[in-house]
């Protein structure tokens, strides 16, 4: 029998509205994406039970916004319900999209469930045995949390198993907002032997022991650059206090992209043949789940004039979307995008002494340098953290090599309008 056992999860985003794709979507498709964040959150609640866990921890954004829906609450603690029904306890923390001031029903949580108020706390997670283990934990009491939470928290005695909840950004994680920023050394200094984490989407094992530190990311993924198997963390602790961690896929529509360049097609049949393999590739290694995804054409070749013909690209979505849709499980192409480029020869043009030239010198040194991809890099921090421009989040390069992708692509638009200019 483990000392402890418990599921670690965290930004449920319960009644994500999925608004832009819900409204171009077929209805079948439409419906799950509404339905995938309560699907998801019923997953984790069976998953508890079938694990026979002694408690669930939910590290904040639980809602998507801070006025969250009447019925994302309801399914909320109806989970945690049948939890407590199950004699499974629940901890529950809240972030920054669902702060303690947000709008909330009176609804009655049931006893085994504590949420974590404005300040630190510890709770024992065995009533009839307290010096077993501890949960504690902390909220935010409005969204915008600039300040290190961790600093606040004293040191924690030793002897009992402890786990810390938390919703933060930990080492200032540049694609998510810097809400109550803290380092690894700020989270090992603690007495925490567990540091159950939430915030950033993406599941990451910062630090496996000592403490252990985990983002167990967003059960379901909301847009194309959350790709990938999503879900939860099942935590074991032995008896010797060696922490065993296992990852389980709860997602129940899994995003994707693929990119296909055009070089060596030919023809439009070519592309025809081609894209449809690829889905259908993709959707053998969903594990089950339907797919949204995403189509980004890249390279040069001399379907790239025919790819610019207007309406050439939405027929080609409609063609694999009529192909896939109906499908079960589905898959539906929410965008196909144009990143090609008019055939050139490159190496030859950069030789020359005219503007391409200097324009492909520049952008080749560039591409290479990663003094310049940093300073690319902080100049466009300004607008992807600007909130104004939260439409452009899922754009954002998440490393170099998506920057030095984003100067190709630049150069791409660049040599092409000059093409037309020539022509």
């Amino acid at each position: 029998m483990p000392l402890i056992k418990f599921v670690h999860a965290a930004d449920l985003h319960l009644d994500s509205p999925f608004k832009q794709i819900r409204n171009e979507a077929p209805p079948h498709v439409a419906e799950t994406l509404h339905e995938a964040t309560f699907t998801a959150w019923r997953k984790i609640v069976k998953l508890c039970v079938n694990e026979q866990v002694d408690a669930l921890l939910v590290a904040g954004d639980i809602y998507d916004g801070t006025d969250r829906s009447l019925r994302a609450q309801r399914e909320f603690i109806s989970g945690l319900e049948e939890l407590h029904d199950e004699g499974i306890r629940s901890f529950v923390c809240h972030g920054n999209h669902d702060p303690l001031d947000g709008w909330e029903a009176r609804l009655d949580y049931p006893p085994g469930c504590h949420r974590f108020g404005p300040e630190w706390e510890s709770i024992p997670v065995f009533g009839d045995d307290p010096g077993r283990a501890m949960v504690t934990g902390i909220s935010y009491p409005t969204r915008d949390v600039d300040k290190n939470l961790v600093d606040r928290l004293g040191q924690i005695p030793p002897g009992r198993f402890q786990i810390g909840l938390l919703h933060a950004n930990v080492g200032r994680d540049t694609n998510h907002a810097a809400y109550a920023p803290c380092s690894i050394d700020d989270l090992r200094g603690k007495g925490i032997n567990y540091w159950a984490l939430g915030h950033v989407h993406t599941r990451k094992v910062l630090h496996k022991s000592e403490p252990t530190v985990i983002y167990p990311g967003n059960p379901q993924g909301r847009h194309p650059n959350e790709h990938g198997p999503r879900g939860v963390y099942v935590v074991e602790v032995a008896d010797d206090r060696s922490v065993h961690t296992r990852f389980e896929a709860i997602d129940v529509v899994r995003w994707d992209q693929i990119k296909r360049g055009i070089g060596g097609l030919q023809s439009e049949q070519d592309l025809l043949d081609a894209l449809p393999r690829l889905v259908d590739e993709r959707l053998q290694e969903a594990d089950g789940r339907p797919l949204v995804l995403r189509i980004d054409l890249h390279g040069r070749g001399p379907l790239h004039a025919s790819l610019r013909h207007r309406g050439l690209i939405e027929d080609l979505r409609e063609q694999i979307n009529a192909a896939f849709e109906t499908r079960d499980p589905f898959a539906w192409c929410e965008r196909i995008a144009d990143r090609t480029a008019p055939e050139i020869d490159r190496e030859t043009r950069a030789r020359g002494a005219d503007f391409v030239a200097e324009l492909l010198q520049l952008s080749t040194a560039a591409q290479a340098d990663p003094v310049q991809l940093a300073q690319l890099a902080a100049e466009l921090e300004s607008l992807y953290g600007n909130r104004r421009f939260d439409f452009l989040s899922e754009k954002r390069p998440e490393k170099q090599d998506d920057l030095a992708g984003l100067l190709r692509e630049a150069e791409a638009i660049v040599l092409d309008l000059l093409a037309e200019d020539e022509s």
